[in-house]
């Protein structure tokens, strides 16, 4: 049988130019006919054309080889699945926002270290901005230790209500700028790789005209940023930065290597298609957040394909960390968190 007609199982390619341009039974091609799979796609790189009447193979007749050759195993879709899934050198981080309605009750910010570790057995942290108590010194020192000790990478702070970075007035756009700045100084310090910033203004002018103004204020972050190495991240978190197309306009009009997107898997507009708008977004990610919603009794995620966000993301080259943010209306968020760590970690090499 010719590698043309073997049932593309995603790992498969034609061995040959020939048997490429011929497509399936070309049966054109001098070399031992075995299933896909059996041999290794780099065995058929002497595949040469031959003399000899093209032969043609029915369906019927490759399912009954096939059955005698691999059994019904390797033709059923559910073994044809595991065939095909890719597994990824990536870390899993939790972001702080997912444990959100224990915050100041059973937890604080020096807490989620120890939680992250113990509690998820995760190797990342996102921090809230909202949840630092006083980023002074002895505070962020305390808390650089305690992820040491627990073996934590603290990757970014969200930060929100610091100002409005596309406010039709300048001034105000200036003031956003500058209160940024302390939390630039603060991910310095704890190691962290990135902050998050908005972009979902509310103030007079079409959105074509906030993206500008608000591309303007991110430069100038940016600027700020360079010099103690850190990244500014946007997110797709309301207004208009919930249209995929604006989004990558922002990025565009930043032009900084220090800009970048943070694509969330749940906050795109509804009237967008969600799978669409991560592929546009995801050549400018430099963070990403896999927001989850509510899994059934088998783990399925009822609100998105999320297996398809995941895989979207991975093809796109991604490969920093995967934070988790849980937005369950019906699990207990802790429970929500561990349903998605256990979905990403089938993808972990």
């Amino acid at each position: 049988m010719c590698p043309g007609d073997v049932i593309n199982t995603g790992n498969y390619q034609p061995p040959c130019r020939t048997a490429a341009r011929r497509g399936c039974s070309c049966g054109q091609c001098k070399f031992n006919h075995t299933l896909a799979g059996k041999i290794p796609v780099n065995s058929f790189s002497t595949c040469q054309p031959r003399e000899g009447a093209m032969r043609i193979i029915s369906r019927r007749s490759f399912i009954r080889s096939a059955m005698a050759a691999g059994g019904a195993a390797a033709i059923s879709p559910v073994f044809s699945m595991a065939q095909q899934m890719k597994k990824y050198d990536f870390k899993i981080s939790l972001a702080a926002w997912s444990l959100r309605p224990w915050f100041d009750k059973t937890w604080t910010n020096l807490d989620l270290p120890r939680i992250v570790r113990e509690d998820f057995n995760l190797d990342g942290l996102e921090f809230v901005n909202s949840f630092f108590t006083l980023p002074r010194y002895n505070y962020l020192n305390d808390l650089k230790k305690r992820a040491d000790d627990y073996g934590v990478t603290l990757v970014l702070i969200m930060c929100d209500d610091d100002g409005d970075m596309s406010h039709n007035e300048k001034s105000e756009r200036e003031i956003a700028v500058r209160l940024h700045h302390k939390w630039i100084d603060c991910a310095w310090f704890l190691g962290c790789h990135a902050i998050r910033g908005n972009a979902r203004t509310r103030t007079p002018g079409t959105d074509e005209e906030r993206v500008k103004r608000c591309a303007e204020s991110y430069h100038s972050l940016c600027e700020y940023a360079d010099q103690a190495g850190i990244n500014v991240t946007v997110e797709n978190h309301g207004g208009f930065s919930s249209d995929p197309v604006h989004l990558v306009s922002l990025a565009k009009q930043v032009d900084h290597p220090r800009f970048g997107l943070l694509p969330d898997y749940g906050n795109f507009d509804k009237s967008v298609d969600r799978y669409e708008a991560l592929e546009m977004t995801m050549p400018y990610a430099k963070a990403v957040s896999v927001k989850c919603r509510d899994f059934d009794e088998n783990g399925h995620h009822e609100a998105w394909d999320l297996d398809r966000m995941v895989k979207i993301t991975f093809d796109s080259g991604y490969r920093g960390f995967m934070g988790i943010e849980a937005g369950s209306r019906n699990m207990r968020h802790w429970d929500n968190v561990r349903a998605c760590r256990d979905l990403m970690l089938k993808y972990k090499a």
